[in-house]
């Protein structure tokens, strides 16, 4: 396919879980194969991450987290709602079926996020440039609402939207991850009206669902820009974001949240992702296909209507899900 025009952001998730990580990701963005970053506030190592954040002018935004570890806002009346009878979130899917059961208060969802966007303000000394979600809950049904008010009631207009047209069709992903992705996907086309009623902003592609740890390649980050570009019109100038998750992999007990590091941290795949990144061949790739790179800040700072999925290009890439 001719592709359009494409500036590509590449974001590394969790940075602030552990030292290991933090090292392979600003290996990363040293090397132009990472433009910006997502920090964990409530990360074992936040504070050393806030400080390479600032020492190498990594651009930096806040991963609201409400599944993993510990919350940084302490409830203030009894249990919260948020958490286990131990103090920790409730996990991935936990936090999933809580709300998808009403259990949780969006009232103390919006106290937790207002905290870790306190609390980045503390560690980073100003506002995020953008705020995404750890394993994608600021897109959960009814959070997605209060994610928004929260971040336009702080001035941050840049979050992401991770919908990644076809992952349903992606048959390298073993069957539960291609149910989350799906999950993912739809929840995302459902966020796009609350977030758009805030003013948020967000890329006009996305892909990583399909890219993930061990599933990450040269090829298929370009097969899945590719995917999610069919049809665009050569010529058009696009925004997309590469979700990733590079970096050296924990050592118990250092990293997590408060509860150590998961098993995905401590496995090979978090290597694996940093070498696809900073090998030449996904680079020169993408260069082939006209893409550049940038900073989420960077398309935060055009004009209006300038790339981002305003009412003009909606149409264009919320067509009826094929999942």
């Amino acid at each position: 396919m001719a592709w359009p025009r494409v500036r590509l952001v590449i974001t590394a998730d969790d940075f602030g879980y552990c030292p290991r990580r933090d090292e392979g990701i600003v290996e990363a963005f040293l090397a132009g194969a990472v433009t910006s970053v997502s920090l964990l506030v409530n990360g074992a190592a936040a504070e050393s991450a806030a400080e390479l954040a600032r020492r190498h002018q990594i651009p930096t935004g806040l991963h609201a987290n409400l599944s993993e570890g510990r919350p940084v806002c302490s409830a203030r009346h009894g249990a919260s709602s948020l958490l286990s009878p131990e103090g920790f979130f409730l996990g991935k899917m936990g936090f999933r079926e809580a709300v998808a059961a009403g259990d949780v208060a969006l009232s103390q969802v919006r106290e937790e996020l207002e905290a870790q966007l306190s609390r980045f303000r503390e560690l980073l000394g100003r506002n995020p440039t953008h705020v995404d979600g750890h394993q994608h809950v600021h897109v959960l049904p009814g959070v997605c609402q209060v994610f928004a008010e929260v971040l336009q009631a702080h001035g941050v207009h840049f979050t992401r939207l991770p919908l990644e047209h076809g992952v349903g069709g992606c048959t390298w992903l073993e069957a539960p991850a291609r149910a989350f992705a799906c999950s993912v996907e739809r929840d995302a086309r459902a966020a796009v009206g609350p977030f758009s009623s805030r003013g948020l902003r967000w890329t006009d592609a996305f892909v990583g669902l399909s890219t993930c740890g061990r599933h990450m390649s040269a090829q298929r980050v370009s097969g899945a820009l590719a995917r999610v570009l069919e049809g665009t019109p050569t010529g058009h100038s696009l925004t997309a974001e590469l979700m990733a998750h590079p970096g050296y992999p924990s050592v118990p007990p250092d990293g997590g949240c408060g509860e150590g590091p998961d098993a995905f941290s401590c496995s090979w795949e978090r290597l694996h992702e940093l070498r696809v990144l900073t090998a030449p061949t996904l680079r020169a790739r993408l260069a082939q296909d006209g893409v550049q790179l940038c900073a989420l800040h960077d398309l935060d700072s055009k004009r209006s209507g300038e790339g981002f999925p305003g009412e003009a290009t909606l149409e264009t890439f919320l067509e009826p899900s094929q999942l």
